[in-house]
C-alpha cells in the first residue's frame, strides 16, 4: 500500500471541526509548520491541539491559535519567547488550558499509543495539577492517577519515509513525534525525503508504517525560529 498523498493539503482535507490533533515538536525542532499550515488553510474550528508548548510569534501552532482554530490546547509549557497568540487569547477566554508537566505529557502520549487507560505517577502529587485524581499509595509514597491521551490525528515530521510509511527522524527532531504517531487514529508524516520501499535500512526505523497512513514529501522544510527571525506571519 502506498500512503503517499501529493500536498499536504489533500493530506489534512479531512481534518474537520471538534477534533482532536497531536501535532509534534519540541519548539520548533520536529515541528511539522507545512502541515501546520496547510490546516490553517483548510480551516476547521473547535480543535482540541496536544503539543509540548503553545507556539511562538505568527507561524505553525501560535498562527493556528491566533486564527481562532483552538479551543483546547493540552501542553506543558505555554509561554515562550513570543507567546502573544495563546496568551492574548487565554487571558479573553477564548481558549482553554491543560498544563501538564512534560515528563507526565509524554507518558501519557505513550500510554494511549500502548493501549493503557492509566498510570500512576509521583509528580503533580500535592499541587493543583494534582487536585481531583485519583491517588494511591505505593510502597508508602503517594502517586497521582493520569490517564492516557488519544487523538483524531497526528501530525509529525520526519526526515526519511518510504511508501509503507516506515519513518527515520533527524537529530532533537525525533522527541514527541514518535510517541504521537502512535496514539492517534490517523497518523500524518511530512517527510523531508520519500525514498522507495527498502530505501531505509529496517535496523533504522523509529516509526513503523503501520503506525502511519499518510505521507507526503515537503523538502527543505521550513523551520520555526528562521521564521520568526524573518518576523513571519500566517496566513
Amino acid at each position: 500500500m502506498n500512503k503517499g498523498f501529493a500536498t499536504t493539503a489533500e493530506a489534512v482535507a479531512d481534518i474537520l471541526d471538534g477534533a482532536t490533533v497531536m501535532i509534534g515538536g519540541f519548539g520548533g525542532s520536529g515541528a511539522p509548520i507545512e502541515l501546520i499550515h496547510a490546516l490553517i488553510d483548510a480551516g476547521p474550528k473547535n480543535l482540541t491541539v496536544i503539543n509540548n508548548n503553545a507556539g511562538n510569534g505568527h507561524v505553525g501552532l501560535a498562527a493556528m491559535i491566533e486564527q481562532g482554530m483552538v479551543a483546547r490546547l493540552i501542553c506543558s509549557f505555554p509561554k515562550s519567547k513570543d507567546p502573544k497568540a495563546f496568551t492574548d487569547r487565554y487571558l479573553a477566554g477564548e481558549i482553554e488550558l491543560e498544563l501538564v508537566p512534560q515528563g507526565t505529557l509524554a507518558e501519557r502520549i505513550r500510554a494511549g499509543g500502548a493501549g493503557i487507560p492509566a498510570f500512576y505517577t509521583p509528580t503533580a502529587y500535592g499541587t493543583e495539577l494534582g487536585e481531583n485524581k485519583p491517588t494511591a499509595e505505593f510502597d508508602g509514597k503517594p502517586y497521582v492517577q493520569e490517564r492516557w491521551l488519544k487523538a483524531d490525528f497526528a501530525l509529525v515530521k520526519a526526515e526519511l519515509g518510504d511508501p509503507y510509511g516506515n519513518l527515520t527522524y533527524r537529530l532533537a527532531a525525533r522527541n514527541f513525534n514518535p510517541l504521537m504517531a502512535t496514539a492517534a487514529a490517523t497518523t500524518i508524516a511530512q517527510v523531508s525525503r520519500l525514498v522507495p520501499a527498502g530505501g531505509i535500512d529496517p535496523e533504522a526505523v523509529v516509526t513503523p508504517g503501520i503506525f502511519v497512513n499518510r505521507l507526503v514529501e515537503v523538502p527543505n522544510p521550513q523551520q520555526e525560529e528562521v521564521l520568526n527571525q524573518a518576523e513571519a506571519r500566517y496566513p
